[in-house]
């Protein structure tokens, strides 16, 4: 069995993707990270010590990461130097730190998506769709939605819907309204408008399990890889 390592996980994320891991059982969960000023004593999750130390990760296969910009990159330098596979579902890099993501996939294999969840990245698809299928009369505008605790806005997943309509039909995205209120999970609408008609297509998360399953799908696809960069979209074979 594989042994898997999830950073942050005392958090929204890392507590769920813990769960549905264990639940799944084609991982041995071998590490658990988070930052020092969240861990108490000699703190545990489900019976396994959580570490500020990136080197409980020895010896593991696969990390899978959600946290912040630069504790992503302090683990994505641990994971490279010690050939540890890397899943990232963290947002909000800049494009120096994106770099550092592309250099280190020229060793070790890396998922880095903005958004891990399967029916996200069917928005994706359906987005470039419609975007070459419309002539250059459609306007397109954006709406994203998340928890007042989310820092970075427009969400990653909104930025990566803008880079795809744009990139396949030229179409200029219009300014992408934020939103930030209460303990929205995700939400994000794409709106197509001519002067003749609306087409609408959206995605509403009712549970941050969507984006952990996602997550953990992805560190399965990891497992043969020995280096690369791949997204969501490789991961379940989604095509151009």
């Amino acid at each position: 069995m594989r042994n898997l390592a999830i950073t942050g996980c005392k958090g929204r994320m890392g507590r769920r993707i813990l769960v549905l891991a264990i639940a799944d059982g084609k991982f041995e969960v071998s590490a658990l990270l988070e930052h020092p000023d969240a861990i108490s004593g000699a703190d545990t999750l489900n019976g396994i010590p959580v570490s500020a130390s990136l080197e409980a990760m020895e010896g593991c296969d696969v990390l899978i990461d959600f946290t912040s910009p630069e504790a992503s990159i302090k683990h994505l330098q641990y994971c490279r130097d010690h050939n540890i596979k890397m899943v990232i579902g963290t947002t909000g890099f800049s494009p120096e730190q994106e770099e550092d993501i592309r250099a280190a996939s020229a060793k070790i294999p890396i998922v880095f998506s903005s958004n891990m969840s399967v029916g996200v990245n069917i928005l994706f698809q359906a987005a470039q769709l419609i975007a070459k299928a419309t002539p250059d009369s459609y306007m397109v505008r954006m709406t994203e939605a998340h928890h007042i605790h989310k820092k970075d806005a427009p969400s990653g997943t909104a930025k990566t819907l803008a880079e795809t309509i744009t990139k396949n039909s030229g179409k200029p995205v219009g300014p992408i309204e934020s939103i930030r209120e209460g303990e929205i999970i995700g939400d994000h609408e794409v709106i197509f408008e001519s002067g003749e008609d609306l087409i609408v297509i959206k995605h509403h998360a009712k549970t941050r399990d969507i984006f952990a399953r996602g997550a953990l799908v992805a560190a399965e696809y990891l497992i043969d890889k020995t280096s690369g960069l791949f997204t969501m979209r490789d991961v379940l074979n989604l095509t151009d």
